[in-house]
């Protein structure tokens, strides 16, 4: 089996940017304003390490980077409707029943106080509290690949409960402060609204609040949402009498209850943990009182533990009756795409180099990328019909894997071409010769030639 040829690779890119170029043109209010998102575009699809404004306008052959640095700032255009392109876009390639709908957020590292959302606060991208941004995102995750879909910045309350703050940063009037939740609520009901098709939400413990829960049950959407060991459970009805807390509940659980699976394909192989699923209660749905989930429904904990040191890590679960455990494992295993996902979209199209300092130039910025991932995992599903048509129509695990390092990417050229896991990723090296390297496992991180005017 083999990936696409060299020729198809080419005119795959060429009619893959025309495309969305074209189908971004009615979001900007000028002929020339729709130009310079084109330019910024291929800037961010470019080789350039760094994608600030001086770079992608060398890389484009702009005197200046007055036009690009225009879109995030000065134009007059919604990135909310750029968002919505970028969704309908990812969904014409990637739309499936069973999909999932991950949360999660990642932080944007910055110097001073101006910058909007700006504040000493906690972020998994540095490991510590530092001074950063923070974006939550949703990344729409499915048979076919994966691509983020919805992202909002989020305004600690040293923010929101400062008028001059907000003036200056042009935080629109009607925005006030929402926790990381509630913006998550709004992105899933976003979706719903925009009829995504979808089966299941998953995320970190961040996420794992009754206000997400009770509306994605409202919703009729499966969940396996992350929970502190501390978090009280309990059985009800028919079921075992279960109560204490979640590492509680996990540390009673005898060995036969634990079965080793794995959550999916990383950076080393499978992600192998030993699991356990409690199921605490079956619950007539309408009974209940959540319109959109019919017949009969489980809430359960799903328990994950480390074989290396036997850490826990725990799950709510709301799914159908008679689900079973490997389903709710491979749900749960789709968040590593984007963490996955953050990273790729960082070091190759600078999500996290944004240079503008209002709001409407955060979420400008990082919709413009959002389109240029969702571009490539498009072209990654054309490159490579034939994985797409075997792969299991139920929920399966992570497939990417995180690009090569430069110094592993020669060693790699050789079997890009015998992988159709992974289309070519194309580019000059630093002799100038073109080379075939390969992309992520299951991912669409590629790259066009150098100065390729396509």
């Amino acid at each position: 089996m083999t990936s696409a040829s060299m020729e198809t690779m080419l005119e795959l890119w060429a009619s893959s940017l025309r495309d969305v170029k074209a189908r971004i043109r009615p979001v900007f209010t000028q002929a020339r304003v729709a130009a310079s998102a084109g330019l910024f575009l291929d800037g961010l699809l470019g080789p350039e390490r760094r994608k600030t404004g001086w770079m992608r306008v060398e890389a484009a052959g702009d005197p200046g980077p007055w036009r690009q640095q225009a879109i995030l700032g000065r134009g007059r255009w919604e990135a909310d409707a750029l968002r919505d392109v970028v969704r309908d876009y990812a969904l014409e390639t990637l739309a499936d029943p069973d999909a999932v709908l991950v949360i999660d957020e990642t932080g944007f590292l910055k110097q001073g106080r101006a910058s909007c959302g700006v504040g000493r606060q906690y972020t998994g991208s540095a490991g510590k509290i530092t001074n950063c941004q923070i974006g939550v995102f949703a990344a729409y995750v499915s048979r076919h690949g994966h691509a983020f879909v919805d992202r909002a910045l989020y305004l600690p309350k040293a923010w929101t409960e400062d008028p001059s703050r907000l003036a200056a940063a042009h935080v629109p009037a009607e925005v006030g402060f929402a926790t990381k939740p509630r913006l998550a609520r709004r992105m899933i009901e976003n979706a719903m609204a925009a009829k995504v098709p979808f089966a299941w939400v998953t995320a970190d413990t961040v996420y794992g609040v009754s206000e997400l829960e009770m509306a994605l049950r409202r919703a009729g959407k499966g969940y396996v949402l992350g929970q502190p060991s501390t978090q009280q459970v309990w059985s009800s009805g028919a079921r075992p009498d279960v109560a204490g807390t979640a590492e509680d509940v996990a540390a009673a659980l005898a060995p036969s209850d634990w079965q080793r699976l794995s959550a999916g394909t990383g950076t080393k192989g499978p992600r192998v943990y030993d699991w356990a699923y409690v199921e605490l209660a079956d619950l007539d749905a309408q009974a209940q009182g959540y319109p959109g989930s019919h017949g009969l429904w489980t809430r359960g904990l799903l328990v994950r533990r480390s074989i290396a040191d036997g850490a826990c890590a725990f799950f709510a679960t709301w799914c159908p009756a008679g689900t079973g455990i490997g389903t709710l494992v491979a749900v749960e295993g789709q968040r590593w795409t984007i963490e996955d996902s953050f990273e790729t979209a960082k070091t190759e199209f600078g999500l996290d180099h944004n240079e503008s300092r209002s709001w409407h130039g955060w979420h400008r910025h990082v919709s413009l990328v959002m389109l240029a991932f969702a571009m490539l995992a498009t072209i990654r599903h054309h490159a490579n019909p034939a994985e797409s048509r075997s792969a299991s129509r139920a929920p399966a695990a992570s497939q990417t894997a995180r690009r090569p390092t430069h110094a592993r990417q020669a060693l790699s050229a050789g079997r890009s071409r015998k992988s159709a896991a992974s289309p070519p990723a194309l580019r000059n090296d630093v002799s100038g010769r073109l080379t075939s390297l390969p992309g992520h496992s299951g991912d669409a991180h590629t790259r066009p030639p150098r100065n390729a005017h396509i």
